[in-house]
């Protein structure tokens, strides 16, 4: 019986439906995509990366975004500028753009959206599941611990975590 069911499953046209639609997302979220960002050298991307509005996006050289991050320019202003030698977890979102949740109680996608830019500095590591809100700047060698929520800017050289993320540390500047 289960050899039947495998062989029926092969032969079901769904199932090619199904890998035109994987095959036409990944060309729309990361191939075509990737065409419009401007990169330095020796950029490291995952493959299932996924960018919205390439056109706003830049990536400095040596940068590593990890597997499975988003990272959204908005789709009119807001845009997305990526430091040297960043350090990207994977699972990081970083979105140029975001609803505002002062309007009083009325449907968050009936709020108009708020599209600032997010600028990550030089040699910045965010960890896993790091979340990067519209209108941030994290500074130079900035470490953000995994799972943080960074809606304010945080300084050059600091630690932060938490949600909202927060600066717990600092990081001895170079000399």
């Amino acid at each position: 019986m289960a050899i039947k069911d495998a062989i029926r499953s092969m032969l079901d046209p769904r199932t090619f439906a199904h890998a035109l639609r994987v095959a036409h997302f990944n060309s729309y979220s990361f191939v075509r995509q990737v065409r419009r960002i401007t990169m330095g050298s020796n950029v490291s991307l995952a493959p299932n990366v996924s960018f919205r509005n390439g056109e706003r996006i830049r990536i400095g050289a040596g940068s590593h975004i990890g597997e499975f991050s988003l990272i959204w320019a908005g789709d009119t202003t807001g845009s997305i500028h990526i430091g040297t030698k960043c350090l990207f977890g994977p699972h990081v979102m970083v979105t140029a753009s975001n609803y505002g949740i002062d309007r009083g109680p009325v449907a968050i996608m009936d709020q108009p959206k708020i599209e600032q830019d997010v600028t990550i500095g030089a040699g910045a590591w965010l960890g896993a599941n790091v979340v990067v809100l519209a209108g941030v700047t994290i500074g130079e060698g900035a470490v953000i611990a995994a799972g943080a929520v960074v809606t304010k800017n945080v300084p050059s050289f600091a630690i932060a975590g938490g949600v909202p993320a927060r600066v717990i540390g600092e990081r001895p500047t170079p000399p």
